[in-house]
């Protein structure tokens, strides 16, 4: 198509707006018309019609006769409104030539009242030999009287075919692909949204989608989820995601070949993005294991998604129906000493060792948070505390056993709150100075918990 241009003297250029390509084109100048999309005139007319043609054809997709009828309609209508207003016209454009003709309808009458819609039965016939009284005759005319307006009307009129082709052409090209991954390269950031090209459209993962800590510069390779096609004024709009539980569903299904056939199941997902994932599995063949299943040989499935996350932690676990067993097995290694399980308000008290109380809230509760999402349950931790035992005693040891501080040191923590390893999450050393201790006291406790945490 660009060589058809070429022959022909014709030259065009690309704009980019929105993400979608849409192009302009500058013809000859044809007498006072100046550059146009189409010039009516004959010594230029049908070849510029049949390159816009090839044109569309070839690099858009769209059909000659889908083109024929955009421009002989606009014609038409654009002929009404300007020097020919009021004539109704016939007009035809040959799709292997780009030859237009065009014709004026007109009725036969004896006596003509208006020149634009009659013709007088003597000059009708000269035109169609035996035309009667009453018929209507076409009557070829010259195209280039339909004049300029036209012809600017026809060339928005390809031009607002062609737009409307592309965001046609994006939906039907993705609709079907909406919940799976996609790869493209990211192009630009604007504010906190990224825009990524997937070769046939530009997308846009905004910044609710991006993963926390993960950074693309222009020209990054990057793979997504289609999340979803939205409508806007500009046209079909591709929202994709990194962040979306859905993703890391997904890179599942394509990396276990048992998920993707229906042999174990994912029965729950909880994720924080770019921290930690938890999923619960099933298998319906009890020949098969399905946590295995999912971490695969020596790692190598998990490993392959965990580095497509960028080193997001994913926790694989057997799925069960009883809270109660599922919060068990969520919250490996640490044990819970006991279990309240209120079905009423859908909760569930854990009491917990102090020494897996750190384990089991996890980084600024992350583990929590993740759980209680797994199991679909409020989940409330508290710390047990055996029936006669001393709690201040008890914490004292958990902090002597964790971090080798001397008793009494220990002793003073846990007056100013710190019973536990997990309270130290936060602590720095001007925290410990307010509560008294030295500045070498604060700093030699905070060195001792950073170097065995």
């Amino acid at each position: 198509a660009a060589t058809a241009f070429k022959e022909r003297g014709l030259t065009s250029f690309p704009g980019h707006r929105y993400g979608h390509q849409f192009l302009s084109y500058h013809f000859p100048k044809s007498g006072p018309s100046g550059p146009l999309f189409f010039s009516l005139s004959h010594k230029h007319m049908s070849s510029e019609i049949l390159s816009v043609l090839e044109y569309m054809e070839k690099e858009k997709g769209i059909g000659r006769a889908d083109m024929i009828s955009t421009i002989t309609n606009a014609l038409k209508t654009a002929a009404l409104k300007g020097v020919n207003s009021g004539q109704e016209l016939k007009i035809e454009i040959n799709p292997k030539n780009g030859q237009l003709h065009a014709w004026a309808l007109l009725k036969v009458v004896d006596s003509v009242s208006n020149p634009k819609a009659e013709i007088h039965l003597e000059k009708a016939q000269a035109v169609k030999p035996g035309a009667l009284l009453g018929e209507v005759i076409e009557k070829e005319i010259d195209p280039s009287t339909l004049g300029r307006i036209a012809a600017q009307t026809a060339r928005q009129a390809v031009m607002q075919r062609l737009r409307q082709f592309e965001k046609d052409r994006i939906y039907d090209d993705f609709k079907d692909q909406v919940g799976n991954i996609v790869t493209g390269t990211v192009r630009r950031r604007e504010r906190n949204d990224l825009y990524i090209d997937l070769g046939k459209a530009e997308a846009l993962m905004p910044g609710k989608e991006q993963v926390p800590g993960e950074e693309y510069q222009p020209g990054d390779r990057i793979r997504c989820l289609l999340l979803a096609i939205e409508s806007t004024p500009r046209g079909p709009e591709l929202i994709l995601t990194r962040a979306s539980p859905k993703f890391v569903r997904r890179l599942f299904e394509l990396e276990v070949t048992e998920i993707a056939d229906g042999t174990v199941k994912i029965e729950a997902f909880a994720r924080e993005p770019g921290y930690r994932t938890k999923i619960a599995v099933t298998s319906t063949d009890p020949k098969v294991d399905p946590v295995g299943a999912c971490v695969g040989a020596r790692g190598a499935r998990v490993k392959t998604i965990v580095r497509e996350l960028g080193g997001e932690k994913i926790d694989i676990i057997k799925f069960f129906a009883d809270p109660r067993e599922m919060v068990i097995e969520a919250l490996k290694p640490a044990v819970p000493r006991e279990i309240i399980i209120d079905d009423k308000t859908h909760r569930v008290v854990l009491k917990v060792a102090t020494d897996d109380l750190a384990i089991v809230i996890g980084r600024k509760g992350q583990n929590a948070r993740l759980t209680s999402r797994l199991i679909g349950w409020r989940l409330d931790i508290e710390e047990f505390k055996a029936l006669g035992e001393n709690p201040r005693q008890t914490a004292i040891d958990s902090l002597v056993k964790s971090f080798g501080l001397d008793a009494v040191m220990a002793g003073r923590l846990v007056d100013m709150g710190i019973n536990s390893p997990g309270a130290f999450e936060g602590v720095e050393a001007n925290d410990l100075e307010s509560a008294g201790f030295t500045a070498d006291e604060a700093a030699g406790i905070i060195n001792r918990v950073s170097t065995t945490s």
